[in-house]
């Protein structure tokens, strides 16, 4: 239930206005049936790349185990590429395991990529076994997809993958802004960390979404350097609206962003906040499909809260009223 009273609270910016429709909307969660198991099943895809260093090696491998943990806890797909195999080409690997994914359905795609990263000023670059993997290449193989994708690249030199990577119903986080800091990223140690932990739980609705691990891993690599006194040579992106620019950690404030390109580009987060690897007991209980029209009632909703200013209290009481009663009804046929 938290869920829903936080969504409230963030929609509605403390107004009394529209209790009565979320108090309809709160009555019909607690009477949802439990959801079909496995019909919005994810796939997770952990691939670890060229270690260089034996040191490397070994915290790459223990973030990956926290991944293959998380999704056996997630009833998840788990695909590992770079670990638990012999092969030499991981790229063929890769790319021969995305080829056989389903391309459409309600079921995420998450890849996630732990190692080492380049730029050459043209392309960014994940080191794998073998050939590299370009920024450009895996923008071409995820084209096929119109399921929900995350790329979570918590290499150095990530930064480009932003701009190479964004599309619409896609999530992107990079542990770097730029492809200019290729020092070793430290952002995947505490990306893996906070994927599973209660403690990245910004919201307080039993679950940690993509959105609040990138801001409690961006956190902790920022205490580290502050810490250490060192400069900092990581600076992690997020981008789930497609417009290539992506948002820093410090734009947001709590779940939301608060802040907004100087050219007006609508906020990210939104459709991050909605991608939950271990789901919460009440959000288990959701059917598919009632899952699905719930996110796009809220990105909706989310979009409409970016633009309450400019379209005044009135007009958006009078927008916002009707799309909450409209999420009350789905969850009503749910019953």
């Amino acid at each position: 239930m938290g869920y829903f009273r936080s969504l409230f609270r963030s929609l509605c910016l403390g107004s009394v206005k529209a209790f009565p429709v979320v108090a309809l909307l709160l009555s019909f969660v607690c009477c949802v049936s439990a959801a079909e198991p496995g019909a919005d099943k994810s796939t997770v895809f952990v691939v670890v790349g060229a270690a260089g260093e034996e040191e490397f090696g070994k915290q790459f491998a223990e973030w990956a185990e926290r991944f293959e943990k998380l999704a056996g806890e997630a009833q998840a797909k788990l695909v590992p590429i770079g670990w638990k195999a012999t092969e030499t080409n991981d790229l063929a690997r890769l790319k021969q395991a995305l080829d056989a994914e389903p391309k459409e359905g309600a079921g995420k795609l998450w890849l996630v990529l732990l190692g080492h990263g380049t730029f050459d000023n043209k392309e960014a670059r994940f080191n794998l076994r073998g050939p590299d993997l370009s920024a450009g290449d895996l923008a071409e193989w995820l084209k096929p997809f119109k399921r929900p994708v995350a790329v979570v690249n918590c290499a150095s030199g990530s930064g480009p993958w932003v701009n190479k990577l964004s599309a619409p119903d896609r999530v992107v986080v990079t542990a770097t802004r730029s492809g200019s800091e290729v020092n070793f990223a430290r952002f995947g140690a505490h990306f893996s960390a906070a994927i599973g932990s209660p403690d990245a739980d910004l919201d307080k609705d039993g679950q940690t979404s993509l959105l609040e691990a990138y801001l409690l891993a961006s956190n902790r690599v920022a205490e580290f350097y502050e810490t250490e006194g060192r400069l900092a040579t990581e600076h992690p992106l997020l981008d789930d609206n497609g417009d290539g620019l992506g948002t820093p950690p410090d734009w947001f404030r709590g779940v939301r962003a608060t802040k907004k390109a100087k050219d007006g580009a609508s906020a990210d987060g939104l459709r991050a906040h909605q991608f939950v690897l271990v789901r919460s007991e009440q959000e288990r209980k959701l059917p598919p499909a009632v899952r699905a029209k719930r996110d796009e009632l809220e990105l909706r909703l989310g979009k409409l809260r970016d633009q309450k200013t400019e379209l005044g209290e009135e007009k958006y009481y009078a927008l916002l009223e009707p799309l909450l009663v409209e999420l009350a009804r789905v969850y009503q046929r749910a019953k």
